[in-house]
């Protein structure tokens, strides 16, 4: 395409009339609109700081919770946040999808060994049968004193790698309840 001088002059000059009349609404008063229906959205909802859990930065969000359903409406970042100030990435900002999505796995599904089914269990099994072998493998390879007869009470056998989700002070008694344990092998993904 060959643009003259001119040609691009004429393009420039209407690009810049349609973006100045597109602020200008032609004369309806958009703002008073947009800031009702604004309004609206989250008029009753109540407001939780959170923290997003997709990666380890730790940005902060606030929830809008309806307050007759319990239901999450809205997400956002939260301005007062020392780490993102309200900005979010795009699976920051997506986050309202992790609680309301009907594709989202709502059941525990177990599969026993050398079966090749997937069963529906209820919660209450489940976190019964994962105490049951955390149990298990820590009674397995737990070790009270070491080779040169000192106490060390440990476990070699568990090993655990945090999560982004949570915030300083839920690691402080994530890892202490894991210390307790005897766990020596802690990571967290912040320094992964």
């Amino acid at each position: 395409m060959k643009l003259t001088r001119r040609d691009f002059l004429k393009i420039s000059s209407a690009a810049t009339a349609g973006l100045v009349l597109s602020q200008h609404h032609l004369g309806f008063a958009v703002g008073a609109v947009e800031q009702h229906a604004w309004s609206l959205r989250t008029k009753d909802a109540r407001e939780t700081p959170t923290v997003c859990c997709f990666c380890a930065v730790g940005c902060g969000i606030i929830c809008h919770t309806d307050k007759a359903s319990g239901k999450i409406i809205y997400t956002e970042g939260d301005a007062d946040h020392p780490i993102n100030g309200g900005a979010l990435c795009a699976k920051g900002a997506a986050s309202y999808q992790i609680a309301q999505n009907d594709k989202r796995m709502t059941e525990v599904l177990y599969r026993a060994p050398n079966s090749d089914k997937w069963e529906t269990k209820n919660w209450d099994w489940a976190l019964k049968e994962i105490a049951k072998r955390v149990k298990k493998s820590r009674d397995a390879s737990f070790t009270a004193k070491n080779d040169a007869g000192e106490l060390v009470n440990r476990t070699n056998g568990i090993a655990s790698v945090g999560s982004a989700a949570l915030d300083n002070e839920e690691c402080w008694i994530y890892q202490a309840m894991l210390r307790a344990l005897g766990l020596v092998y802690i990571e967290h993904q912040a320094r992964i």
